[in-house]
């Protein structure tokens, strides 16, 4: 039986930005909102990045805390996936994990370092990758791998024998990064079969891209991920309106597939998150 669809919806991100669409959500109140009507439209996972009042990405731990409980008081029970990015080069190593301690459900851990554009070098040394990891796990928080290419399978996958993180892991394969590994079939077959049996997956496809993995991800059983920090455009031309709109399309497409969606209770027992609420109500 094919497992429930996992939708994640990376609402904001830290490199988009509102010079490309009017429709990217930066303020407090934008984020807070798209996060409530993208799991509403089916999103179990929020992946959220912090931003400055004026819209500035950040990892001020405190904005990420004021964030995360405005959605929370807005009713959203989707899990709340918090990024240890590096704000788009604004962030130091230590910056970066500071979020960690506010305890989220998930946080990613991008597995190396890459070229990311033409600019900028997105560092991630191993020493990190392994004080975080084991920080996380300290904490009870799951890991999102992401893995820009093959290299980065194979940090996580030593984490993993290291015993930083708990294996087969939940994993984000990003594609079509300038930088990073290209949004083929032949790549994404290739990085699939590096993953440890069993494990988690998601798709992410950059701008164009975004849809076709989409559909990858749910004919072959994998989970999904949408939104604007990604691609900007619902269709060649047309801006997307919202988040909700991008992971509504996800929905329809899955229904098609014959793939539920699963909701938030159900993507937390899939991926062996325990839930956040139940800690704090204990």
């Amino acid at each position: 039986m094919t497992p429930p669809l996992v939708i994640t919806a990376a609402i904001t991100g830290s490199v988009t930005s509102a010079d490309e669409t009017p429709h990217l959500p930066i303020s407090w109140d934008e984020i807070v909102e798209a996060a409530v009507t993208s799991s509403a439209a089916g999103a179990a996972i929020i992946h959220l990045h912090a931003r400055e009042p004026d819209g500035t990405p950040t990892q001020d731990p405190e904005i990420f805390r004021e964030l995360v409980d405005r959605i929370n008081s807005a009713g959203c029970e989707a899990i709340l996936n918090l990024s240890t990015g590096s704000a788009g080069g604004r962030a130091n190593l230590e910056q970066r994990s500071e979020c960690l301690e506010l305890g989220p459900e998930m946080a990613t851990l991008d597995c190396g370092s890459m070229n990311f554009g033409e600019e900028r070098v997105f560092s991630n040394p191993y020493s990190w990758l392994r004080d975080t990891a084991h920080r996380m796990r300290a904490l009870g928080i799951r890991p999102e791998i992401e893995a820009f290419d093959t290299g980065m399978i194979a940090n996580g996958r030593r984490l993993i024998d290291e015993g930083a993180i708990e294996g087969p892991g939940v994993w984000q394969l990003c594609l079509g990064v300038s930088g990073g590994a290209p949004a083929d079939l032949s790549t994404v077959a290739h990085m699939l079969g590096q993953l440890p049996a069993g494990a988690a997956w998601s798709l992410l496809g950059i701008g164009i891209h975004q849809l076709e993995l989409n559909m990858l991800s749910i004919a072959f059983g994998g989970h999904a991920r949408t939104g604007l920090e990604d691609n900007i455009y619902y269709r060649r031309g047309e801006l997307a309106e919202s988040n909700a709109q991008l992971v509504a399309r996800v929905v329809r497409l899955a229904g098609e597939f014959g793939r539920p969606v699963a909701t938030p209770v159900e993507a937390r027992a899939l991926l062996g998150i325990t839930p956040a609420r139940d800690e704090a109500a204990a």
